[in-house]
Parts: C-alpha cells; sequence; structure tokens
C-alpha cells in the first residue's frame, strides 16, 4: 500500500518507540500526567525502578522532548519533572493500547499457552 499516509517503521520511529513505551517511561509518564515530581517522588511513586534506570529513562523522555527538567532554587538544589505539552499528547495513544491490551489479555493468554504446549512438545518430542 503506498500512500501519502502512510506509517512507515523506520529505525528512527523505532527508536522512539522503544524509548517512549518501555515499562519504565509508562510509569514515569503515568506518574508525570498527574503532576511534576521529583526525582525521589518518583522512585518512591515507581519502587521497582532501580536509581540508574529511573535517571536513564528520565533522561531519554527530556531529549525526546516528553518532560522537561527543571532546577529548582532550594536548600538543598532540587530537580522537578514535568510533563510537556507534546508529552501530554500520548496521554491518548497510551490510553487507546492500554484500553486494547485490557479487552485482548483473555485471546493473548491463550494463544501464548497453546505457543507454550506446542513448543514444549516439539521440544520433547521422540528421541532417536
Amino acid at each position: 500500500m503506498d500512500t501519502a499516509d502512510e506509517v512507515r517503521l523506520d529505525a528512527p520511529h523505532r527508536e522512539l518507540l522503544d524509548q517512549i513505551l518501555d515499562k519504565w517511561s509508562l510509569a514515569v509518564l503515568n506518574e508525570l500526567c498527574e503532576q511534576p515530581c521529583r526525582f525521589n517522588e518518583l522512585r518512591r511513586a515507581i519502587p521497582q525502578v532501580t536509581q540508574k534506570s529511573l535517571t536513564a529513562t528520565l533522561r531519554r523522555l527530556e531529549r525526546n522532548g516528553v518532560i522537561d527538567r527543571e532546577v529548582v532554587s532550594t536548600r538543598p538544589v532540587a530537580v522537578r519533572y514535568r510533563i510537556t505539552p507534546l508529552g501530554k499528547t500520548l496521554r491518548h495513544p497510551v490510553d487507546v493500547l492500554l484500553a486494547w491490551t485490557a479487552r485482548h489479555m483473555p485471546a493473548i493468554e491463550r494463544a501464548r499457552e497453546e505457543f507454550d504446549e506446542r513448543d514444549a512438545g516439539s521440544r520433547t518430542g521422540p528421541q532417536t
């Protein structure tokens, strides 16, 4: 299908999607859609994320223009993160993906079980 509106998934598009749809990015965006947060507030809100992973995630999101990093002149100096107007535009497509996931999860789980059964059967097939 060659149309002017064709959606292409070239390397830059894949890289961007990888960076904004990974599990930590989605968790960070979910928090920042509610309110700006300091680093440690994000750490407490997402306890499974390591400091290193959270730092890398915040840097990627900032580089892509999805969040802003603001240095707050307090003692000690603090950093606050907030979602940008561009980042806010992600809310709807992410909500659509989450709704799709919720609606189709039973079918996906069945497909996974069937695959795993077939895969396990092919690995334990007749020995020669």
